[in-house]
């Protein structure tokens, strides 16, 4: 069997036709390889085994490409046909009508995340018709009542927790903590972990609301950590912690984010963000792939109704490095 990996984008399909281009959502259909070693005595699969994924993340996010990374090398070391799909923009009704979608094919199992409660109709009837479901990334405190099997990602409100006696350690009594998806329940959770912390240490923090596409961020950040006086900042993604190390470059605010890439890195190895927390998006994409595949095959699967935990890591400037290299191959 010959490797097969193929990206299928509407757009450049018609790309130099001279037509209008209709708007859809980019679908990454991934088979499997012969050149992985296969199960001794394990069926030929041959497009027997077809999962469906679908996430809130938009193509053109650097994070959702590491969790996407993770799905196409699942796919091709187990033989499994995957139909990945996401809203271009984040939209509940868009992504509830994907599920839909994705559902009517039948598929052997299917990976959705969990961003927000209002999703919560579209996996029942997946669950209802039969499909395996497991969440991955946002869903933690959600997935269990759905009946979906299990969830892969780290616990937010833990996560939060964690990175805020981080801060607290550090010195940090007045926290913001940066939101750039207000509603969305896995980065409340992170806010509201922190404001755990800052409250065990004897602090306060507060939940400055930013979108991604403001120019402005950086002035809002300085802005509200000026009227606060606050000694420290949590920002929920790894842009806002960007944006947070350029708006208070050389002032005396300790600096956490979530999420990596390399510029945010190169942020920590120069000693303008203190952490990153590392959830491991490529295992986000990796271990579901993997749990369904070998549910469909055997029969056989991890305890149901359990987290199976990717996070929180943490990176610092003494472990930036080696991060940055796999961060630059899509891997952390």
């Amino acid at each position: 069997m010959r490797s097969a990996l193929l990206i299928l984008v509407a757009a450049l399909v018609l790309a130099g036709c001279g037509e209008p281009v209709a708007e859809r959502e980019p679908t990454v259909r991934v088979s499997g390889t012969a050149s992985s070693s296969p199960v001794p005595g394990a069926p030929a699969p041959d497009g027997a085994v077809r999962l469906a994924v679908v996430t809130h993340g938009p193509a053109s996010s650097k994070f959702w490409a590491i969790i996407r990374n993770g799905v196409e090398s699942a796919a091709r070391r187990l033989d499994v046909l995957v139909d990945y799909q996401s809203p271009d923009e984040y939209s509940l009704e868009r992504m509830s009508a994907l599920i839909d979608d994705a559902v009517a094919t039948k598929p052997d199992g299917l990976v959705v995340s969990i961003p927000e409660p209002g999703l919560a109709p579209a996996i029942r009837r997946a669950v209802k018709a039969g499909i395996p479901v497991v969440s991955i990334n946002s869903g933690s405190g959600q997935f269990r009542r759905l009946g979906v099997l299990a969830h892969v990602g780290q616990e937010e409100d833990r996560a939060g927790l964690e990175a805020g006696r981080r801060l607290a350690k550090a010195g940090v009594r007045r926290a913001i903590c940066v939101n750039q998806q207000i509603g969305n329940t896995g980065l409340d959770l992170r806010c509201s972990g922190l404001e755990k912390a800052m409250k065990e240490a004897g602090g306060t923090s507060r939940v400055l609301a930013i979108t991604d596409d403001d120019p402005g961020t950086p002035e809002r950040i300085a802005a509200a950590v000026a009227s606060d006086r606050a000694d420290g900042v949590l920002t929920t993604n790894s842009l806002g912690g960007l944006a947070a190390a350029d708006a208070l470059a050389g002032k005396p605010v300790k600096i956490g984010t979530f999420d990596l890439g390399p510029d945010v890195l190169k942020a920590v190895q120069a000693g303008r963000i203190g952490f990153a927390v590392d959830q491991q998006a490529f295992l986000q994409g990796y271990l579901p792939i993997e749990m369904l595949a070998l549910r469909a095959r055997y029969g056989i699967f991890p305890s149901q109704g359990d987290v199976v935990a990717t996070g929180p890591h943490f990176v610092t400037r003494g472990d930036a490095a080696q991060a940055l290299e796999l961060s630059e191959r899509s891997i952390r």
